[in-house]
């Protein structure tokens, strides 16, 4: 199913000066993805703190419409970690687990602080933060099982910061959000429900498919 990763070739192209200048400056992989994660707490825990009245309105705003930016500067992070990973044999055990858990912690970092909204049901955000999780998990389970890292959506890691990004923008721009916001939350979560059963479906077709490699 279509999916904004899908697009990842495209935007790793674009990414290939920074890619370059980073490694020449002497920046690990790895110390790329821990910026990203480190960068995700901070933020949320000031989109937390907001939210929860310790900051004036025009605080408010300002930490709504930058958010949009750091998720896209986020996704860039994310590409440029593998990048550099691939690209100069900075591959590693500890990359990988660096980057699959900074992941699941940067979403709920970044995610969950929207359930304090006044006036919207924050346990779908509680849930959606917990599907997002489990999709993760079986894209990597389908690795384990010799069916490849999967990415499937309709809502994978790129399109939940597309979906948080526009949300943050509108709600930046003032935008009454009590009406739409709880519903597309339900949405949500059914599109994390599809995207699951995607992954888990892709990963065992290709895992017992005659072509697959035999597992240990």
């Amino acid at each position: 199913m279509a999916s904004i990763y899908d697009l990842k070739p495209r935007f790793q192209q674009l990414l290939d000066w920074p890619t370059r200048k980073l490694y020449q400056a002497g920046v690990t992989a790895n110390q790329v993805t821990l910026a990203a994660a480190v960068a995700s707490l901070a933020l949320g825990a000031c989109v937390a703190f907001v939210l929860a009245g310790a900051a004036g309105s025009t605080r408010v705003t300002a930490i709504w419409l930058a958010l949009p930016v750091f998720l896209f500067l986020r996704m860039a992070l994310n590409a440029i970690d593998g990048m550099m990973a691939r690209r100069y044999q900075m591959q590693s055990a500890l990359g990988a687990l660096l980057n699959e858990a900074g992941d699941v912690v940067s979403d709920a970092a970044l995610y969950l602080p929207f359930a304090l909204l006044p006036g919207v049901s924050g346990g779908w955000v509680v849930t959606l933060v917990l599907l997002a999780a489990l999709s993760e998990m079986v894209g990597v389970l389908g690795q384990t099982i010799g069916g490849g890292r999967r990415y499937d959506g309709p809502l994978g890691k790129s399109d939940r910061a597309f979906l948080f990004g526009l949300i943050g923008l509108l709600l930046g721009l003032d935008v009454p959000y009590a009406a739409w916001f709880t519903p597309v939350m339900i949405l949500a979560n059914a599109l994390l429900l599809v995207t699951i059963w995607n992954r888990g479906r892709h990963a065992l077709r290709v895992a017992c498919s005659p072509d697959a490699e035999t597992l240990p």
